[in-house]
């Protein structure tokens, strides 16, 4: 039976809570940090541990040709992080690594606090190659990974216990911290005296850890040379059973972390039927991904729900109250959210644009999987529909990884599009999508595109972002558009559900189909029904709004996992 007095530790690699704190690259990070925000305001005895980047991921910049350069992202840790005293080791290639942790306390909406660590190798005890291994998020190779991964997991581990906290349950967000279940394996050997994994040290680690997986492709998922694991982390027991570690001569993560975990999700419903394919034999539970309704609603949206739902913060079921409101005033409201997205817009360098223009938004990591130029792949058709509507504007942002040559080609191919569009149409490629950005666009635009190929979009919690701000979407479905799309009340689909082993269709389909219901449906509901768009919007709200949030999907969590 679990002890509510004893502490849930949430391991993550990245996490994003603070746009001042660069600790985070995009999706993963940032539902790490709304899980924590929620965790804060359910009350939850619960801590989070990361690792510190010095360099943040990195700081994105566009030269005028859209060519993306990477650069250190500047920020003092110590001016807006408590520095703990405590200090743990760590063996890395036979040498041990010390690390520091930087607290920062999340304040849930009742004055509950969580705090979250951050693992900093940056000391002068440490060489100079090992004072490097947490100063920038996702960099170098895969050693480097291994590296990062043994700080995250083992020096989290040790570091948790340092500082005094008595943990019960683990919860590791992705494979990035299974290491967790090596150190946890290290003190049952210890405490028994076994030289080896016995069935009892396997039990009683399972019993203390669950895992969430959000990766729906193999190549997504941490593979390590168990030779490299051995040669960096050490020649532990665990690394010598295949049956444990994953594959012949191969660690991989999700599969250790898998084993030894007492419970296993995936992050929507449909991607837990992908991963259960992907790793037949494995109990994989599905809990679908949410958003932090307090963080993500913008200004003049609390304000609508202060009005019309009160006690939202505290219960996000409340917002299905927005019903009530007038559609005067869920249109306001929009109105003062678009305003600041066209003022950020031209803060950031971008062109002039209108709060009165229809504004499709797309924002997210620049990769082929999420087709990222299909709204701009038939210039001539787009520019025929903005002219048939009084214009059109559309706002992208998102970063490529700096090995991504593809992704940052799409940036080029979306840039160069915005010079052809003409008059009719005017695109905004802004750099260095972050969460203050984010906050504007998923609030600010008019529709909210997501184009992913199905069925490799584990979850998206951007179109929830834009839901809870009334914002609907327009997307393939995939991950969790399947279980909040409703034609014409939450949104609108790009292609059909998918059916048993049916191939998706190609982008071109998928392409014909956006064309078709921008022109058909959606563009003249807005210009000639307005009150008809705005009904849809306030229904975004009241059916998605209190389902896909992180107080949701916690409280499933803790019925599940950690309290089961």
């Amino acid at each position: 039976m679990f002890d509510p007095n004893r502490t849930i530790a949430y391991f993550c690699m990245e996490i994003g809570l603070d746009p001042k704190v660069p600790t985070y690259s995009g999706g993963l990070g940032i539902l790490a940090g709304d899980t924590i925000k929620a965790a804060a305001d359910l009350g939850l005895p619960y801590l989070a541990i990361s690792l510190l980047y010095r360099k943040g991921y990195f700081t994105q910049r566009l030269d005028e040709k859209g060519r993306q350069s990477e650069h250190p992202t500047a920020w003092v840790p110590e001016e807006l992080l408590h520095e703990e005293p405590a200090r743990v080791a760590v063996p890395i290639e036979g040498r041990q690594v010390v690390v520091r942790a930087f607290k920062y306390d999340v304040i849930g909406a009742t004055g509950h606090r969580v705090p979250v660590y951050f693992l900093d190798t940056d000391l002068a005890e440490n060489s100079e190659q090992d004072r490097k291994i947490t100063h920038a998020l996702y960099a170098g190779g895969t050693q480097d990974r291994i590296r990062q991964e043994a700080i995250l997991g083992i020096g989290g581990r040790r570091m948790v216990r340092a500082i005094g906290h008595d943990v019960e349950r683990f919860h590791m967000n992705e494979g990035h911290a299974c290491f967790l279940t090596v150190e946890l394996l290290s003190e049952h050997i210890c405490k028994t005296g076994e030289h080896h994994v016995s069935g009892e040290a396997i039990r009683s680690v399972r019993k203390r850890c669950c895992f969430t997986t959000h990766t729906p492709v193999p190549a997504g998922h941490d593979r390590f040379a168990i030779e490299d694991v051995r040669r960096i982390i050490g020649d532990h027991p665990v690394f010598h059973r295949q049956d444990i570690y994953g594959e012949q001569n191969v660690l991989n993560t999700t599969m250790l972390a898998m084993n030894l975990s007492r419970y296993s999700n995936g992050v929507a419903q449909k991607h837990a039927e992908v991963s259960r394919a992907m790793f037949p034999g494995y109990a994989i539970d599905g809990v679908t991904n949410g958003v932090h309704a307090g963080t993500w609603a913008c200004p003049s949206m609390r304000s609508l729900f202060d009005r019309f739902a009160p006690g939202w913060r505290t219960d996000n079921n409340n917002l299905r109250h927005i019903l009530a409101a007038p559609l005067e005033a869920v249109w306001a409201a929009h109105r003062q959210a678009k305003e600041a997205l066209v003022e950020a817009v031209m803060d950031r360098g971008g062109p002039a644009m209108k709060t009165d223009v229809f504004t499709i938004g797309f924002a997210r990591r620049s990769t082929a999987y999420k087709r990222p130029a299909m709204l701009v792949s038939d210039i001539e058709r787009l520019k025929a529909i903005a002219g048939k509507f009084g214009g059109l504007q559309i706002v992208y942002a998102g970063k490529a990884h700096p090995h991504d040559e593809t992704g940052k080609r799409f940036i080029e191919s979306i840039v160069a599009a915005a010079d052809r569009l003409g008059p009719d149409v005017s695109l905004a490629f802004l750099a260095n999508y972050d969460m203050e950005l984010a906050g504007k666009y998923v609030a600010g635009v008019d529709l909210w595109l997501n184009t992913p190929e199905p069925p490799k979009e584990a979850s998206g919690t951007s179109g929830m972002k834009a839901a809870l701000n009334g914002v609907p979407s327009l997307s393939t479905l995939d991950g969790w558009w399947l279980e909040g799309w409703g034609e014409g009340r939450t949104g609108w689909s790009i292609g059909q559900p998918p059916r048993g082993s049916e191939p998706p269709a190609d982008m071109d389909r998928h392409a014909a189909e956006m064309y078709e219901k921008l022109e058909k449906t959606i563009l003249p509901m807005y210009a000639e029904r307005r009150s008809e768009y705005v009904e849809v919007m306030r229904d975004c709200i009241a059916v998605n709004g209190p389902y896909f949030t992180t107080q949701r999907m916690v409280e499933q969590y803790a019925l599940r996992a950690y309290f089961a």
